[in-house]
């Protein structure tokens, strides 16, 4: 049975907020959980992810801005701390006073940063495969025109044979659902983002996360390696580390039963 309640819009931190809401007030007893998806999934390519941690959480899954339905446009400001800011107002928002927060690539960059700045309510972090380039580190392993090209494409109309030469490895469903919702992902928020890989040091928050955290690591996604591992660890002795094996960076894309099991018992309960 489908734990999807219902989709919304919120007015949060000066822009409209869409999101997806999974398992709803039965599990009123717990902290919520918000999912910020990556640089260019919005929510509902999540929601097979979101159906099932509906079953243990009230789960709101968030369109970033600049993607999906929420607000978008080159008046609005895409960076790193105003889209981390539009995380803990989201919450406001919805009332929510106790929550944990998963973030996957960059929704985990946003994630940390918010944790940091505005850390009301927050019980835990869950950081899925951040990007750990920044200022005079190795570069992210994608490139900007995997990004803008497929954008470009999805905004004439493709399909999931199209969307096949970007993501060769995934499902019907999971091209077709792509090639459907690519076309909300505004360029220069993408770029913005992209950029920010780069130019922004995600390692900055780390000595500072104010919650239990636990990082996510893709197996064989080339985007944390032991090294990065290490560091982290120094940065942020308390961090928990668990590595998915037989995934790339789109863990649950790849490997949907170990992606749950390297939560382990972290968020209160043991997710099958």
């Amino acid at each position: 049975m489908s734990t999807f309640i219902q989709g919304g819009n919120v007015q949060a931190n000066g822009i409209r907020q869409h999101y997806l809401r999974y398992g709803g007030t039965r599990h009123a007893d717990k902290p919520a959980l918000i999912l910020i998806p990556g640089i260019t999934s919005p929510a509902i390519t999540w929601g097979f992810v979101a159906e099932r941690l509906g079953q243990y959480f009230d789960t709101y899954v968030i369109d970033a801005r600049g993607r999906g339905l929420s607000s978008s446009g080159p008046e609005l400001n895409y960076s790193v701390d105003t889209c981390a800011d539009d995380i803990s107002a989201f919450a406001d928002a919805m009332g929510l006073d106790s929550y944990h927060l998963v973030g996957h690539s960059m929704g985990a960059r946003f994630a940390a940063r918010t944790s940091v700045r505005n850390p009301r309510g927050l019980k835990s972090l869950v950081l899925i495969d951040p990007p750990v380039s920044g200022p005079g580190r190795r570069e992210y392993p994608s490139k900007l025109p995997w990004y803008v090209d497929s954008i470009r494409q999805s905004q004439t109309g493709m399909s999931a044979e199209d969307m096949r030469v970007f993501c060769p490895t995934w499902t019907d469903e999971q091209l077709q659902l792509r090639a459907e919702w690519l076309h909300t992902c505004y360029e220069p928020a993408i770029v913005r983002a992209f950029n920010d890989f780069h130019e922004v040091d995600f390692h900055q928050d780390l000595p500072n996360l104010p919650v239990p955290a636990l990082l996510i690591v893709a197996g064989r996604g080339g985007v944390i390696q032991a090294e990065d591992e290490a560091e982290i660890r120094q940065l942020q002795p308390a961090i928990l580390i668990a590595r998915v094996e037989n995934a790339g960076h789109m863990i649950p894309w790849d490997n949907l039963p170990g992606f749950f099991a390297a939560f382990g018992d972290f968020l209160g309960t043991t997710l099958r």
